[in-house]
């Protein structure tokens, strides 16, 4: 199909450009951007006026659900959430059921995402063997398979010399192993620890859950030289020790959900659990260091953290329900007014959730790094267009995602975000589009 996006406002973070231009898509790149050829016929004109056009986004979080528990989300239903919310390319952990940690799970995963033609799917592979913590899985084979690097997901391992076994098996073979920074003895509580926690009698998970944990991890990397990527830091402590590994040169990179970067353990007001959440929400210093991380580069991407979690598992008293909350729908508005709020220029904004995760994946994504998260001519046609004058609600029947459960649901935050999603394209196919552009 060729199609021609016209007077758009053209945004591409990687190199700072914003202006307004013409878009021309064939066969799935882009083939001209600025003045268009009135040769080039169109199978599609899309008119952008007032609209942004941004490469389309990059989601280093978002948990799909299956295979496993297709009673909280399927392949198809997230897919579409993802194009909905301007998401071309996603990574999804391993925390599946079955485990990701066989060749041939990743196949049918990677192959049914295709079939959808919604958006890019890359798994990370189970670090170890059914996330135990014990058996390092194949990781070539998986490597072979699709997967873009290695993950324990939310399961921390408890052996220090299988974790040092991991990251060197990883090192030989320059993949990156993607870890949430958590003490397992100490990151067994329902909420940050603190006065909050402690008023409506919360277990609580220390700071220095997370940084027992990167200490650990930065020394393994001194002695293996694997690269790192931490995922969802969530306390200031942690984000400064990230600073200081990065100044020492270490491999390591990080992100921050959504949900940390505009949400603070107050936000929990009376048991309220669609703010069950894995990190925890922590205090308001934590927040504005994570905001301030995310500006200054410390932190190099933004993540929707998506776990869709079904009515049943969220209805229940705070301590015990089900941690997560669904974000793909969520992530362009949150890093709007995560961008507004901090004095941004829109491409600075936009990169966090384009461009900057690209260069997390690296070599990983093969020929697609050259011009994934980036509108680049002759580079993939994966395309996000959104009004960023609009404001939306976030309500249950809006949301395209199986997961209705959010923090920032209208009802209850009464606040309407900045941003729309129009139109998605993926490789030049038009994945999603609003009834305004229909």
């Amino acid at each position: 199909m060729k199609v021609l996006i016209r007077n758009g406002r053209v945004v591409n973070p990687a190199t700072g450009r914003d202006e307004l231009a013409d878009l021309a898509v064939a066969n799935g790149r882009i083939v001209t951007i600025g003045s268009v050829s009135p040769d080039f016929q169109a199978d599609r004109d899309i008119d952008a006026k007032g609209l942004v056009v941004a490469p389309g986004l990059v989601d280093l979080a978002a948990r799909l659900r299956e295979p496993g528990h297709e009673h909280e989300g399927m392949l198809e239903s997230e897919l579409n959430a993802a194009a909905a919310g301007g998401v071309t390319s996603l990574v999804c952990p391993p925390d599946t059921d079955p485990t990701l940690d066989e060749p041939g799970l990743v196949d049918m995963l990677k192959f049914r995402a295709r079939k959808l033609s919604l958006c890019r799917l890359f798994p990370l592979g189970a670090l170890t063997r059914g996330l135990q913590g014990e058996v390092l899985t194949e990781m070539v084979e998986l490597t072979e398979s699709g997967c873009v690097g290695f993950s324990q997901a939310e399961v921390p391992i408890a052996n220090t010399q299988v974790l040092q076994r991991a990251l060197q098996y990883a090192a030989t073979y320059n993949y990156t192993v993607w870890l949430r920074p958590q003490d397992g003895s100490l990151g067994g509580g329902v909420a940050a620890s603190g006065a909050v926690a402690t008023r409506l009698g919360l277990s609580g998970v220390p700071v220095i859950a997370e940084t027992i944990a990167l200490h650990t991890i930065f020394e393994l990397v001194r002695v293996t030289g694997a690269r790192v990527h931490l995922c969802r830091l969530s306390s200031a402590a942690g984000v400064e020790l990230l600073r200081r590994a990065k100044a020492e040169g270490l491999p390591v990179t990080g992100d921050v959900s959504i949900n940390s970067l505009h949400l603070t353990d107050v936000d929990i007001g009376y048991f309220n659990s669609s703010m069950r959440l894995n990190p925890p929400l922590r205090q308001q210093k934590d927040r504005e260091a994570l905001r301030a991380a995310l500006a200054d580069g410390t932190l190099d991407a933004l993540v929707s953290d998506h776990t869709p979690v079904d009515a049943d598992a969220k209805t229940l008293p705070f301590g015990e329900a089900e941690p997560g909350a669904t974000g793909l729908e969520l992530l362009l508005s949150m890093a709007l007014k995560w961008g507004q709020d901090s004095g941004l220029s829109l491409p600075q904004t936009l990169s966090r959730i384009t461009s900057k995760p690209v260069q997390v994946l690296g070599d990983t994504l093969g020929s697609l790094v050259q011009s994934a998260g980036q509108l680049v001519e002759g580079g993939v046609a994966d395309i996000c267009l959104f009004d960023p004058d609009a404001f939306w609600q976030v309500k249950p029947g809006v949301l395209k995602s199986q997961g209705k459960h959010t923090p920032f649901d209208f009802a209850t935050s009464g606040t309407a975000l900045p941003g729309q999603v129009r139109a998605t394209l993926v490789a030049g196919h038009l994945a999603y589009q609003a009834p305004a552009l229909a």
